[in-house]
């Protein structure tokens, strides 16, 4: 085998100091880093072949090493062809092939062929002389790699002329390169799911394993061993059936094929499109949708193919098959159940099973449902409503009766407002009586109670009075009497009942009939 160029040039620069600079074996040693027995057989092996210093001009590393070693050139290629290296490159990116196969089958085609050890040694210079994005070593369908660029897409508001800055989603196959660019509004969760969703729609599958950077929209706690994911990235990424491989901090080269892919991006989209206004980001995508197409199309410089070849002949065949149905944005919270077996969400209740009242469950809301999980598995499901401080209740998560949640019960709540005065249990009775549900006015009842304890239970009886005399019948109208100090004013007295007078002349509402 060949010998390194570092070896070879260690070689001569121990001739020229022992031949040219007079320095002997054990100082050219110290020089070089060489044991000085080894320069003694350098100088040895030059004098019997006849090299003195200067070397002949054309005597390069191969020539050199063969006139000091008597190695032979490597046969003619009619005899022992060299392999196609960028077939070889390829043909690693598919799953499960080594260049320990890829050589036997060389050898198989080719019995007088190169031996395992000059294969692989050569493969290695080949891609050593590769761009860095063409270097790393990714099996197809394996691994998409996303990260946002930082340069932006400026967009021009068509009314005021205010220019915001759009971002710009990347998102880069590792075998293939194949890339997907898009404008989002921002980087908020939401976008950045959703985008997600529209990459595995534009490649026609989803990879094995997502490989984001660590964004708060993706991991809400970057660790080495253990990130924490948000809840709705991963469950995204579980209904493509893909895993998520966070980039480790302080690792770039952990997202080396998505920071090239990157430059690549903002080199010849964003740069291209500079001179270009938008006005909204339907029309950046548009322009970058074309932009995409051309950077995918485009030939290699070093290697045969596009992105769009490689990746019809790599990633293609070995993504999985999208799901039926698309991904629906969702975002999760926890929340307790209350006494009325329901749950809030923006100000909206939600019925549970009565059974679950005082527990802690999962929220999972998407723009059209709500769905609660009590210990993974889920116990309720409604259509999302933005009817504020209003209550979405199915009757299945009732009980038998409204007697048992726990102890409370719609006369209970009005005997304890009648131990602070009769308006507050007037007024209790009043909510309780004005739900559909009795159950539905507990939460409105037990605010009440808390002001008393705020603002003292003769207070709170005045404000009762008041709100019974007005007809505003919540918790809120009485907590803006008591804030208004209204509670202390007198009350307002009834309109004046007019009186009836009979006339000859005034026909009654028989004659309409």
């Amino acid at each position: 085998m060949p010998r390194p160029r570092a070896a070879m040039r260690k070689i001569r620069e121990a001739l020229r100091l022992c031949l040219a600079e007079g320095l002997s074996p054990r100082q050219t040693g110290i020089a070089t880093g060489l044991p000085r027995t080894t320069v003694r057989r350098y100088l040895e092996r030059a004098a019997e072949v006849g090299l003195s210093w200067p070397l002949p001009s054309e005597l390069d590393d191969r020539a050199l090493e063969e006139r000091l070693y008597g190695r032979a050139a490597p046969p003619p290629t009619d005899q022992r062809p060299i392999p196609d290296w960028s077939l070889v490159h390829r043909e690693l990116r598919r799953k499960s092939v080594t260049l320990a196969l890829l050589w036997s089958e060389y050898r198989t085609a080719c019995p007088d062929g190169f031996g395992y050890t000059w294969f692989t040694e050569q493969y290695r210079a080949f891609a050593g002389r590769l761009d860095v994005v063409l270097r790393q070593d990714h099996r197809a369908g394996e691994k998409l790699f996303l990260d946002f660029a930082g340069q932006t897409i400026p967009i021009t508001d068509p009314l005021t002329g205010e220019i915001w800055q759009a971002q710009l989603f990347v998102a880069v196959l590792g075998a293939s390169n194949y890339t997907y660019a898009e404008a989002l509004p921002s980087q908020a969760e939401l976008w950045w799911t959703a985008a997600h969703v529209r990459a595995f729609e534009f490649i026609g599958g989803a990879p094995a394993i997502l490989v984001p950077d660590n964004l708060k929209a993706g991991v809400i706690k970057p660790h080495r061993y253990e990130p924490i994911l948000n809840a709705s990235y991963a469950e995204m990424a579980a209904h493509y059936g893909c895993a998520i491989l966070p980039a480790r901090p302080k690792k770039p080269r952990d997202k080396a094929k998505v920071e090239s892919g990157v430059l690549v991006v903002e080199r010849w989209i964003a740069a291209a499109l500079r001179n270009r206004t938008f006005f909204s980001i339907g029309e950046a995508n548009a322009a970058i949708r074309e932009r995409v197409a051309w950077l995918n199309a485009r030939p290699f410089k070093k290697l045969a193919g596009s992105r769009a070849s490689l990746f019809a002949e790599l990633d293609r065949p070995a993504l999985r098959p999208l799901p039926p149905v698309p991904y629906e944005y969702a975002t999760w919270k926890q929340a307790k159940v209350s006494i009325d077996y329901h749950v809030e969400l923006d100000r909206h209740y939600y019925s549970v099973p009565y059974a679950l009242t005082g527990e802690r469950v999962d929220i999972r809301a998407s723009a059209r449902t709500i769905e609660v999980f009590a210990r993974g598995r889920r116990v309720a499901s409604h259509p999302r409503s933005s009817a504020v401080g209003r209550h979405t209740t199915e009757s299945a998560h009732m009980p038998e009766s409204h007697r048992r949640h726990l102890e409370w019960t719609p006369g209970r709540l009005v005997a304890w407002g009648e131990q602070t005065g009769p308006a507050t249990g007037a007024l209790v009775a009043a909510i309780l009586a004005s739900r559909p549900h009795p159950e539905q006015g507990f939460r409105s009842c037990l605010g009440i109670f808390r002001l008393g304890r705020r603002h003292g239970e003769a207070r709170l009886e005045a404000a009762c009075a008041r709100a019974l005399a007005v007809g505003a019948l919540s918790y809120r109208s009485v907590d803006s009497i008591l804030k208004g100090g209204l509670d202390r004013a007198p009350l307002p007295e009834p309109p004046p009942v007019r009186a009836t007078r009979t006339h000859a002349n005034v026909r009654g509402p028989a004659a309409y009939e």
